[in-house]
Order: C-alpha cells, then sequence, then structure tokens
C-alpha cells in the first residue's frame, strides 16, 4: 500500500494538466471561432454564399486534419528519447511536446508557409476560389493525410514534408497534362529542386553531425553513466535528464515552428479563394504603410518604364496581349519575351494607381481586391523570376527599386492572420498527444541493436534541433523525421551498436516510395475532383 498515494498523487497531477490543457483547447477554439466569423463577417453585403460557405468550412477542416496526422505521425521524434532513458513519464512527455509544438507554431516567422506555396502552379494559385483551386486544396491535402496514416500505421517514420511536396507535383503535373501540355510545365522545378535539397541533404546531416557530437561527447564527458543503457523504471542522473528535456523541448518548438507552417499556407489560399474581401490583402498594414507601398510602386514603374526590352526572344508573342496574360505566361514557361518587361511595368502602374486611389487595404471596393491581389502575386513572381536569371537583364537602380517593391509586394500578400496560427497550433498540438506510441519503438528500439543511451538520444535531439531551427530561419521544409531517425543511426553506428537493417531497409524504402506515392495519389485524386466539380 506505499505505492497508494504516490500513485494517487500521479493521477491528480494527471488530471490538473488535462483539465488545463482542455480548458486551453477550448479557448483556442472559441477565439479561432470567433475570429472566422468576425472576418467573414467584414465583408458585409459580399459575404460568401452557402456553397462556398460549406466548401471552406470542408477544406479548413480538411487542412487541420492535415496538421494533426502531422502531429501524431511526427512527435515521436520529440519524445522518443525522453521515454526511452526513462527522463520522463510518456503522458507527459507527450503533454510537454504538445505545448512546445503549439508555441512553436504561434511564433514562426511564416517563411516556411510561403516557400510551399511557391510550389503550386501558378494557373490554379490565381483562381484558387474556382473549381479548380478547390480540386487542388483538396487532392493535395488528402494525399498527405492517407500517405501519412499509412506509414503511421505501419510504424514507418516517414516525413510529412516530403509527402506534402510529392502531392504538390503530382497535382502539377495533373493540372498540365489536363490542360493539354506537358507534364513537366505545370511546376516551378528550380524552387523544387531547392526544396529537395534540403529534404535530401538534411539526414544526411542529422547522421553525420549527431554522429560527431555522440564521439565529442565521449572525449569531453568521461561518466560512464552517459553511455550505459538506462536502467528500467529509473531516471538517470539530474544533469542528464534536464539535457534529454531540453534537447525534448528544443526539437518540439523546431518542430511545431518549421511543420506548422506547411498548412498555414494552403489554409490562407482557401481563405483568400472564398473570403478574398477579407484576406486577399494584409488589412493589418497601417495606411503610412500602405502609402509606402504606393510610393514603392510608382518608383519601380518609373523605373520599367525607362528600361529597354532588350530581352532574347524565344517565342513569339502577340504585341496586343494583356499585361496579365503576357506575365502569367512569363511564370509559367519561364521564357523571357520583349514583352515582359513592359507588361510588368504596365501592371506595377495599375497596382500603384489602385492603391494610391484608396489609400487603405481595408477601404478597397470588394470588386477590386481578389483583381489586385491577382495582380501583386503575378508582379512579385515575375519580379523574382528576372531577379534569379542573372544575365545582365536589369541595371542596378532598376533591380535595387524592383527588390524594394517585391518586398512590399510580400508584405501585402503574405501574412497569417493570428488566428489561423491558434487553429493549426491546436490542431498540431492535439495531434502530438495521440498515436505516438507506434513510431515511438521504432526510433527507441528498432533502429540499433542495442537500447538508446542517454549520450545517443542528446546527441541525435541536439542535432534534429539545430538542423529544424536553421531550415525554418532560411523557409526550407525540411523532414523532423529524417533528420532524428538518421541522428539515431549515425549515433549507433560510431558508437558499433550496430543497425537493424530490416528497420533501415524500411525506413529508405519509405523514403524512396513518399515521393511517388504521393504525387500519384495527388494527381489522380486532382483528376476525379476535377471531374466532380
Amino acid at each position: 500500500m506505499a505505492g497508494g498515494p504516490l500513485a494517487q498523487a500521479r493521477r491528480r497531477r494527471h488530471r490538473i494538466r488535462l483539465a488545463l490543457f482542455l480548458t486551453l483547447l477550448v479557448a483556442g477554439l472559441i477565439f479561432t471561432t470567433a475570429s472566422l466569423v468576425r472576418d467573414v463577417g467584414r465583408a458585409g453585403e459580399h459575404a460568401i454564399t452557402l456553397l462556398p460557405f460549406l466548401l471552406l468550412v470542408v477544406a479548413l477542416l480538411i487542412a487541420l486534419g492535415f496538421e494533426f496526422v502531422n502531429g501524431f505521425h511526427d512527435t515521436a521524434n520529440a519524445v522518443a528519447t525522453v521515454i526511452y532513458t526513462n527522463s520522463l513519464p510518456p503522458s507527459l512527455a507527450v503533454m510537454w511536446s504538445g505545448l512546445f509544438n503549439f508555441l512553436g507554431v504561434l511564433l514562426s516567422s511564416g517563411a516556411v508557409a510561403f516557400s510551399v506555396v511557391s510550389l503550386l502552379p501558378v494557373e490554379l494559385i490565381l483562381q484558387v476560389g474556382s473549381s479548380a483551386g478547390f480540386a487542388m486544396v483538396f487532392a493535395l491535402l488528402i494525399a498527405a493525410i492517407v500517405w501519412n496514416g499509412a506509414t503511421w500505421w505501419l510504424g514507418l517514420p516517414a516525413s510529412s514534408s516530403h509527402t506534402l511536396i510529392g502531392s504538390i507535383v503530382g497535382v502539377g503535373i495533373a493540372n498540365a497534362l489536363m490542360h493539354g501540355r506537358d507534364g513537366t510545365s505545370g511546376i516551378d522545378w528550380d524552387q523544387v529542386a531547392t526544396v529537395g535539397y534540403s529534404l535530401l541533404f538534411s539526414p544526411m546531416i542529422g547522421f553525420g553531425l549527431a554522429a560527431a557530437l555522440f564521439v565529442a561527447l565521449k572525449f569531453c564527458v568521461r561518466n560512464p553513466a552517459l553511455y550505459a543503457s538506462p536502467e528500467p523504471r529509473t531516471p538517470p542522473p539530474w544533469w542528464i535528464r534536464a539535457i534529454l528535456i531540453l534537447t525534448c523541448t528544443g526539437v518540439s518548438f523546431a518542430h511545431g515552428s518549421n511543420d506548422g507552417q506547411k498548412g498555414m499556407g494552403l489554409i490562407m489560399l482557401i481563405l483568400v479563394g472564398t473570403v478574398p474581401i477579407a484576406y486577399a490583402l494584409n488589412h493589418a498594414m497601417p495606411d503610412e504603410q500602405v502609402a509606402q507601398f504606393a510610393a514603392s510602386a510608382q518608383a519601380a514603374q518609373r523605373a520599367l518604364a525607362a528600361h529597354p526590352p532588350h530581352a532574347p526572344v524565344t517565342t513569339d508573342t502577340a504585341p496586343a496581349a494583356p499585361a496579365r496574360d503576357v506575365l502569367a505566361t512569363f511564370v509559367r514557361t519561364e521564357q523571357l519575351v520583349p514583352g515582359v518587361m513592359p507588361a510588368l511595368s504596365e501592371l506595377t502602374g495599375d497596382i500603384a494607381r489602385e492603391v494610391a486611389g484608396h489609400g487603405s487595404f481595408a477601404r478597397m471596393p470588394a470588386a477590386s481586391v481578389a483583381n489586385v491581389r491577382n495582380d501583386m502575386y503575378l508582379a512579385a513572381e515575375t519580379i523574382r523570376l528576372v531577379e534569379r536569371r542573372r544575365d545582365g537583364q536589369l541595371d542596378a537602380d532598376t533591380a535595387r527599386e524592383l527588390r524594394t517593391f517585391r518586398s512590399k509586394l510580400d508584405e501585402a500578400t503574405k501574412y497569417i492572420p493570428f488566428w489561423v496560427k491558434v487553429s493549426v497550433a491546436i490542431a498540431l498540438g492535439l495531434g502530438t498527444m495521440v498515436g505516438w506510441r507506434r513510431i515511438v519503438v521504432t526510433v527507441g528500439e528498432r533502429i540499433g541493436k542495442k537500447h538508446l543511451t542517454y549520450a545517443q538520444g542528446a546527441s541525435a535531439e541536439v542535432v534534429a534541433m539545430l538542423t529544424i531551427g536553421a531550415a525554418d530561419l532560411y523557409g526550407l521544409p525540411v523532414s523532423t523525421t529524417h533528420v532524428l531517425s538518421s541522428g539515431v543511426a549515425g549515433t549507433m553506428t560510431i558508437n558499433g551498436s550496430g543497425l537493424q537493417w530490416d528497420t533501415i531497409r524500411n525506413l529508405l524504402l519509405a523514403w524512396v516510395l513518399t515521393l511517388p506515392a504521393a504525387i500519384l495519389l495527388a494527381g489522380g485524386l486532382y483528376w476525379v475532383f476535377r471531374q466532380m466539380f
């Protein structure tokens, strides 16, 4: 009976933690719902009708469902080491991880969110409120959820980032084929390559750095307890426990900050498509900042007007083609014809006049908002692609004005309302608290032939925390799963603990199959949804 009071105290603490979490959850849901209703009401007489509103709700639920699955699929990355080293009991570990995933989402920059969105076909982004736009969002999110759920069921630490990127590529290829074009023309492959390199090299970085850190730790810290297998039900020494809890906290925060953003960008596309008057432009920008935007647009337009269109001719472009069509073709094909720079000058002037004429995004008429937002997106993408060419097309003054104008365009269109962060944080935090056991067992027991030691767990977690944090700083989506799993494998290899090759083969198989499986799933679903809608 000696353990009776202790067990009761643990149960009481658990109930208190659960009650506190549920209170925060309910408060977050109320805040999110109230914010959405307020913003929709801001549309006034232009409020959305029943069908688009239902599509909005369904799309938001699917997007948040993706983040929920992401949470319970990836939570093992943070909690496996503290659970397998007895640093924290499982119930407390997943709640702690859920809390810092939540905070990571709330404090994220948004850079990763829009790097993911930039992979989507331009023509679908420009018509995101249409049936094609909803088919795109539904297809890529459902494909990602299905593949993540399947790999979780099999206990495989596959990458949610990898899955989402594959789904986006699948939609882009399917959209191009359905329009009679080459399937490769629907994707910005340079941007895909940038993201692909980050996904490819991050596991190698995790493996190498975790192994190196483990060797350095072994050389500098000679305490044998750090390299011994944990005793059953016995917590490690306090200082080791503090390190492991700190790294668990850091990985949870970094995971929330990086992975949580992937759903945010898609949610913003959904909101822009269904309630453009409320979400197409950043209403939080003060009037003086909007005035600076208009001044920057006017300066860019003057610089472009004086710029000779000395681009190499690669295709024929009709002289009378509207500026929007010329730029949309350029963004899709990246073929810089002589009409591109004059078209960019014309569109920039239109944007400057529209914004200066109203003085505030909030006062802009509903009929103009969606068009102005699309014009801004086209202008920003055109400037980005022209700058990337580095072939002397721009003189120094024009390049400087365009760079400034592009930053103003991003401020006006690439923003995330606080309630969107709260809703994603809730979904990711809730997901973190369930379904963790399957992949925790894989990470803790099935990668190496020996039990995970304190030093191995700390080395893998420190590298994962720093790698994901650096990727978040540069706006690159990386796989928390791949970084941590490869880090554990690196410490096992360098320590001579041996690897369980059946598990390693399964992990590599999941890594190889994720992209083609997600591409096929998303492409097929996009075709089906286009027929349905």
